[in-house]
């Protein structure tokens, strides 16, 4: 059962953002970064009131800079597809479990981003959840 309504073609988007954004990372990466972004989806809060679908998540204006490079617009490949098909089933683990935000800064994590809390790392990543009281629906389990 998918936790967000997700057609073929938005698997595809994901797919693609997924090896864009952390094919260096391996399949755990990927699937970190399908996470944030399906997370995104369902969060209806800060960053990502109104937007609820891959598409608006995937197309918000400077959300994703794999966006400005070739990989992103590159045919899907069919194990991205898979990895982003298990994100939309609802996979998620630490430290993307409750993440809405993750980068990759060129050295050490930042304690906080943008004021969020940052919970782990996964090789270069690093990822952060919201504030206490700013998005409490992330929290909740499918």
């Amino acid at each position: 059962m998918a936790v967000i309504k997700a057609p073929s073609k938005h698997i595809d988007m994901l797919a693609r953002l997924l090896r864009a954004e952390a094919v260096g990372e391996g399949k755990q990466g990927m699937l970190h970064v399908g996470a944030v972004t399906v997370n995104r989806a369902r969060a209806n809060c800060s960053d990502f009131k109104g937007v609820s679908t891959l598409p608006e998540v995937i197309n918000q204006p400077k959300a994703f800079e794999a966006l400005q490079h070739g990989m992103y617009y590159q045919r899907a490949r069919e194990s991205e597809k898979r990895l982003a098909r298990r994100n939309v089933k609802g996979y998620r683990t630490w430290p993307a479990k409750y993440s809405l935000w993750y980068f990759r800064p060129d050295g050490d994590c930042p304690p906080t981003w943008y004021d969020q809390s940052q919970v782990g790392r996964y090789k270069s990543h690093c990822f952060y959840e919201p504030v206490a009281g700013e998005c409490d629906e992330i929290y909740n389990t499918f």
